[in-house]
């Protein structure tokens, strides 16, 4: 998962280390605008790529049944998808089964911001459910990646439970009237979605979130907020990324916040509605994900080449389905990326105890209302073993009986909140420990009506 954010790109400019500074000034950096310029000049190849592949699958074609035409149709096809600009993704998410009924779903947007939407997928019951429908809202990672990641994860938690989502915005779609987004932005976003929905709602942190979220309900907690969650789930987060420190953790301290400062952000282009917006851009995030597995993506397009020309329809949808989610990414705010980057994975803010929202200190020892559930996966490359589990160090006031830490054998990152294993092993964990944690808001019933 991408990782960061930057101090006050707009704003005062004196709490950035000088090289920093000196990045961030660089607005005629071309390296957004060469990157948009590429685009344009392959439009007329992938054109061209798209006839041919349609020239040499039509059955009226005779060569449409040799080995030469399929192997020039697959070319083409891989050519064209490994060349495209990848939009976000739709949700297909229309209905869900609870029980043994089939419930319809309608995905709408009941909060709004510049930076985020808070989506409802809202189940049109015909009766109302005799199981308990506790209110969750699951927090997506904004780490390049849109909120349509963790479609496995909604579709899973839907049947028995009332399911919201933060949808994070693309950065370069925000204009740059709608000012900065940082993490303090950020977690004050989560606690007016907290306030939104009422106490009592239990929130699900996958990745990147953990920490924001923690942040938000210690803050809350501290003020003696009525409207905090009834409990948290905290999933392969990195709460303190010195224990068990991965690739990732090493590469941002090795590197530094210059470093980043210096050589990953860019300014948005014309026509994109946010121009001139500092940021990470995605292109530059999805090189990341594609270098860390450079291999084994080399050999699935292969593999999907192979099975272009062999005709296995279901292997190359698959092989479709997963890259058309996987090379869809959206550019983070360069304040938001840098600050995490430094927060959280140079600093370690967080659990040394030095972690501030808006100048107030955060303290997780504050929380004791809210139960906690931290889940890892034994082989989690992003995320070590240890640190999310560390929640639980710096919240010592949560009751024991209120306290839960779980973890997964055999899966890494993706298999934390997505696949047969979540949906088997960890999903049911989540439930039963929602439910045994369940307290209805204030007018409402236990069920999420």
């Amino acid at each position: 998962m991408a990782i960061g954010v930057f101090a006050d790109l707009v704003g005062d400019e004196d709490d950035l280390p000088s090289p920093a500074v000196e990045a961030v000034s660089a607005l005629s950096r071309p390296l957004y605008w060469m990157f948009e310029m590429g685009q344009a000049a392959l439009n007329p190849y992938r054109a061209l790529a798209d006839a041919g592949r349609l020239y040499y699958r039509n059955p009226v074609n005779p060569l449409a049944h040799t080995d030469f035409g399929k192997s020039v149709a697959a070319a083409c096809e891989l050519f064209e998808r490994s060349t495209r600009r990848y939009g976000k993704p739709d949700w297909g998410i229309d209905h869900t089964v609870v029980g043994a009924t089939r419930v319809p779903v309608q995905i709408k947007s009941v909060w709004e911001r510049p930076f985020c939407n808070l989506l409802h997928f809202e189940r049109a019951f015909e009766h109302p459910p005799r199981r308990p429908q506790p209110r969750l809202l699951i927090v997506a990672p904004m780490s390049g990646h849109y909120a349509t990641l963790l479609r496995g994860t909604v579709k899973t938690m839907l049947p028995n439970h009332d399911v919201y989502v933060t949808d994070w915005v693309d950065a370069k779609l925000v204009p740059l009237t709608e000012g900065r987004f940082d993490l303090d932005d950020y977690i004050d976003y989560l606690i007016s979605i907290f306030h939104k929905l009422g106490g009592g709602v239990h929130v699900m942190a996958v990745c990147q979130p953990a920490v924001p979220v923690l942040a938000a309900v210690a803050r809350m907690e501290a003020e003696g907020d009525p409207h905090v969650p009834a409990s948290m789930i905290l999933m392969g987060g990195p709460i303190d990324t010195r224990e068990s420190p991965t690739a990732v953790n090493d590469i941002a301290i090795d590197r530094g916040l210059d470093w980043f400062a210096r050589n990953v952000i860019a300014s948005v282009p014309w026509p994109h509605p946010g121009v001139m917006r500092q940021v990470y851009p995605g292109f530059l995030q999805l090189h990341g994900f594609v270098s860390m597995n450079l291999e084994r993506h080399l050999q699935a397009h292969s593999d999907m080449f192979r099975h272009l020309v062999k005709g296995d329809g279901d292997s190359a949808e698959k092989h479709r389905e997963f890259y058309d989610e996987y090379l869809s990414v959206m550019d983070l705010t360069a304040e938001y990326y840098l600050q995490t980057l430094k927060t959280v994975f140079v600093d370690h803010a967080l659990p040394k105890g030095q972690m501030t929202h808006r100048g107030l200190p955060v303290d997780p020892s504050k929380i004791r209302n809210v139960a906690l559930l931290t889940i890892e996966g034994e082989n989690d490359d992003i995320s070590g073993v240890g640190q999310t589990r560390a929640a639980h160090k710096l919240c010592p006031n949560i009751p024991e009986e209120k306290r839960v830490h779980y973890l997964q054998p055999a899966v890494g990152h993706y298999g934390v909140f997505n696949g047969s294993r979540f949906r088997a092993d960890i999903a049911p964990r989540i439930s039963d420990f929602i439910l045994s944690n369940n307290w209805p808001r204030k007018g409402h019933n236990a069920s999420g009506s």
